[in-house]
C-alpha cells in the first residue's frame, strides 16, 4: 500500500444534513427495500461533486440492472464507529432497511481509538440492523504499513472478526485496486486520503459482488 488511505477528518457533512438527505431518498421509496449506508467520508463524497461517489454510483448501477431498490446514504465524513452507534438507532428506526451497508472504523484508527472499542461498536451496530430483520454488509479498510505490522494486522482482522460472528457479508478492503494500485498518488485527491472521482467505479466494483448476494430476492 503506497498511500494513506483512510477515512478523513472533520464532520464538513453534520449529522443534521446527512438526516435530512436520508429522510429527502426514503420519501421517494414507494415501498422499495431500502439500502442504509452507513459510514464516513469515504461514502459522504467528500471532495467530491454531488453524484460523484461510490454510492450514489450504487444508486445508478441498480437501477441499470432494474432492482428495485432505494439507497440511503447516512454517511458522515469524520464519523467513528462509536460515532455510527450512537446514531443509528434512529436511522434504523425511520427507514427500516433491508440491508445495511457499515463502512466505519477508518477514522478510529486516525485517532488511535482502541481496537477493541472499534470491534464492540461494529458489532453492536450490526446485532441491531440484524435485529431489526436487516442484512448486514460489513466494509473493511486498511491502514499503511507506517502504523507498524502487528496494528496494522490486527486492524484489519477486526472487520473479518465481526463479519464472521455475527455470519454477516464483508468485502474485506474497501480500497482495493486504488491503494494498492501502481499509480495510486494518481488516485487520490490531493491530502492523499479520499479516493478521487476517477477512483470511485473500482469502490463500488470492490463492493457489488458482495451487496448483490444480500439483496432481497426480486
Amino acid at each position: 500500500m503506497t498511500t494513506t488511505a483512510l477515512g478523513g477528518a472533520g464532520l464538513w457533512t453534520t449529522a443534521a444534513q446527512a438526516q435530512a438527505q436520508a429522510q429527502s431518498q426514503t420519501s421517494s421509496s414507494s415501498g422499495k427495500p431500502v439500502i442504509l449506508v452507513l459510514g464516513d467520508s469515504l461514502s459522504a463524497e467528500y471532495g467530491l461533486k454531488r453524484g460523484e461517489g461510490w454510492v450514489p454510483l450504487l444508486e445508478k448501477r441498480l437501477a441499470q440492472q432494474k432492482v428495485a431498490a432505494t439507497v440511503v446514504n447516512a454517511s458522515i465524513s469524520g464519523d467513528t464507529s462509536s460515532g455510527g452507534r450512537a446514531r443509528f438507532a434512529p436511522l434504523l428506526a425511520q427507514h427500516k432497511p433491508s440491508l445495511v451497508v457499515l463502512e466505519l472504523g477508518a477514522n478510529d484508527a486516525l485517532r488511535g481509538l482502541p481496537l477493541t472499542d472499534t470491534e464492540n461498536n461494529l458489532m453492536q451496530i450490526t446485532k441491531a440492523a440484524q435485529a431489526a430483520g436487516a442484512k448486514v454488509l460489513i466494509v473493511g479498510i486498511q491502514v499503511p504499513p507506517n502504523y507498524g505490522g502487528d496494528y496494522t494486522r490486527r486492524f484489519e482482522a477486526v472487520f473479518s472478526k465481526v463479519a464472521e460472528a455475527t455470519k454477516s457479508g464483508l468485502v474485506p478492503f474497501l480500497l482495493k485496486g486504488v491503494a494498492d494500485a501502481p499509480d495510486a498518488l494518481s488516485l487520490f485527491q490531493a491530502d492523499r486520503i479520499h479516493p478521487t472521482a476517477a477512483a470511485q467505479p473500482r469502490l463500488l466494483d470492490n463492493v457489488w459482488p458482495e451487496l448483490r448476494k444480500l439483496l432481497p430476492k426480486q
